[in-house]
């Protein structure tokens, strides 16, 4: 299904990845196009910007122009779209989710040697500033606002319980196969959520490349191809899950699931 490995992905820039991994759930993916749109909006930022040495002014400079005058903006009405994922769409309707729209800024970003990496912070990626001479700073790439430690406490007691804390993990680099795994994620619920069933399942076998026999993504393509009407296979997968999750809370509803299906008459596609 694919002709690269995940340390492949490690190497490129998390663009480059994005559209290696798109391309891999759509043939019809037009990377090329997506490529050229990259390097014009990257040479236009480069001469918008070529007068500013400063680092922080070119950081401003290029949030300025990516938020404001491009008019790149996250999707608030449709934020669990598959169209904030496919990087043509986005490109084209100038909306997106954080981690495509940080994806493009990232790019830019590092085009301008600004120092920025990817943080996969749990409530959603955003982007590190590593300054040698300071604090770094964290951007919100959804809306491209500066994210100070407090607001991003507060996304994570929310998230996760009123006694979490922020810690430094949280705010570690995240290495591309990471990002690019939850992109993955997002990416099939959204597809599932539009009843794009065939799209989902490629989505998650390609996740399975990558995370071989990982019982959650097994019982979740069970799911998908009970929703094919793939009975067998779906009983399969759901099996698989409970053997290896025999204490998680699914596994009792998914045993009378798989009573259920070996009921029903064998189908053959």
């Amino acid at each position: 299904m694919v002709d690269f490995e995940l340390d492949d992905l490690e190497q490129m820039a998390l663009i480059e990845g994005a559209l290696e991994l798109t391309a891999a759930l759509d043939p019809g993916f037009p990377v090329d196009w997506v490529r050229l749109q990259l390097e014009r909006l990257a040479k236009e930022a480069e001469v918008a910007l070529m007068d500013e040495i400063n680092p922080q002014l070119r950081l401003d400079g290029l949030i300025r122009l990516f938020y404001r005058e491009w008019g790149f903006c996250g999707d608030q009405e449709q934020y669990f779209s598959s169209q904030n994922l496919y990087l043509d769409q986005v490109l084209d309707r100038k909306k997106g989710i954080p981690v495509s729209l940080g994806a493009i800024f990232l790019y830019l970003a590092r085009h301008l040697e600004l120092p920025v990496s990817s943080v996969g912070f749990p409530t959603q990626y955003i982007i590190k500033i590593s300054w040698y001479d300071r604090e770094p700073q964290y951007l919100n790439p959804f809306d491209g606002e500066y994210l100070s430690e407090r607001t991003m406490a507060a996304w994570l007691k929310g998230h996760r319980g009123p006694f979490t804390e922020l810690r430094c993990e949280h705010l570690d680099e995240a290495e591309n196969g990471d990002i690019l795994a939850r992109w993955l994620t997002v990416m099939k619920s959204a597809l599932l959520r539009e009843e794009r069933y065939a799209d989902a399942l490629r989505c998650s076998d390609l996740a399975l490349a990558f995370r071989p026999g990982d019982p959650h993504e097994i019982r979740d393509r069970g799911y998908i191809y009970q929703q094919l009407d793939c009975n067998h296979a779906a009983a399969m997968d759901y099996e698989y899950f409970i053997e290896q999750c025999p204490e998680d809370p699914a596994a009792k509803l998914l045993k009378l699931q798989v009573k259920a299906l070996h009921e029903e008459p064998l189908v053959l596609h």
